[in-house]
């Protein structure tokens, strides 16, 4: 998929960055070096084609780009293709309000991060990680009361964006879920979750690495959005981390992490080339 035009500027602005390279190169060469009249237009043409090479080079490079590094507000965050599960320090695994943990294709879809997590990863049994959440130390406002007329899974109800941590992953609150078990949020709802997730981040992060997915990018959908691409999410996430009052001190970073099967969706060199990463 072609991500990035043929004539974009920032290609073009590249390739003359190279060209004054070769040239002032070349032309230091020729000082000292006589090239024979007979060879000058054989040599003017490889140096053409070489040039044309080297665009080409250039532009599929810029829609082939995996991994970035942006500076947002003084934070060290990277973006990339990758395994959530081969960083170091702290991951990001999102569950719903209840911090459900059944896998059941139902409540948590197995194919989904979430699911991943639990039944792949998990070092210890399930019903281990359910006392560990129930007995964790939440802030009062995070915990929003029971609802007892939840028929399966959990009752007790966390506002969006609460953290827990299980050595060394974050788990967090990211979905609602309504009477039938069925994941909702909506825009205002996303929006408020980063918020909420990045101020709870820069309590615990304890100047540690943290890598999070693109939230939303996978099974849940933002209500009325549903055409949102993953890399408007993206940018989201990145508008919200820079409006927060979260900062990653030196040398622990922000990572994000893009599945591998959505990176030809997702521009890397526009957000490279703006602002702030956005």
């Amino acid at each position: 998929m072609t991500k990035v035009s043929f004539f974009d500027r920032r290609v073009i602005e590249t390739f003359l960055k190279v060209t004054a390279f070769i040239s002032t190169a070349l032309s230091l060469i020729v000082i000292f070096v006589d090239i024979p009249k007979e060879c000058k237009e054989v040599y003017g043409g490889i140096f053409l084609i070489s040039l044309l090479l080297i665009y080409f080079e250039i532009w599929v490079w810029s829609n082939k780009l995996t991994n970035i590094n942006v500076t947002i507000e003084g934070s060290d965050v990277t973006i990339k293709v990758g395994d959530i599960f081969q960083e170091s320090d702290f991951k990001v695994i999102a569950f719903n309000e209840y911090f459900d943990t059944q896998v059941d294709n139902k409540i948590i879809s197995e194919g989904s991060l979430n699911g991943v997590f639990i039944k792949e990863h998990l070092d210890i049994a399930v019903s281990d990680l359910d006392e560990h959440i129930a007995a964790y130390d939440f802030d009062k406002d995070e915990i929003l009361g029971a609802n007892e007329n939840r028929k399966q899974g959990k009752k007790l109800r966390h506002q969006i964006g609460s953290i827990c941590i299980y050595k060394d992953y974050l788990l967090t609150a990211f979905t609602k879920f309504d009477d039938s078990n069925k994941a909702l949020i909506t825009m205002p709802e996303y929006l408020e979750f980063l918020i909420n997730f990045w101020d709870r981040v820069n309590r615990v992060y304890a100047q540690k690495n943290v890598s999070t997915p693109i939230f939303g990018s996978g099974i849940t959908r933002i209500q009325g959005h549903k055409n949102i691409s993953d890399e408007d999410l993206l940018k989201i996430m990145l508008w919200t981390f820079r409006i927060s009052e979260m900062r990653f001190k030196y040398p622990a970073r922000l990572t994000i992490i893009i599945h591998k099967d959505k990176i030809d969706k997702i521009n890397l060199l526009d957000i490279k080339s703006a602002r702030n990463g956005i």
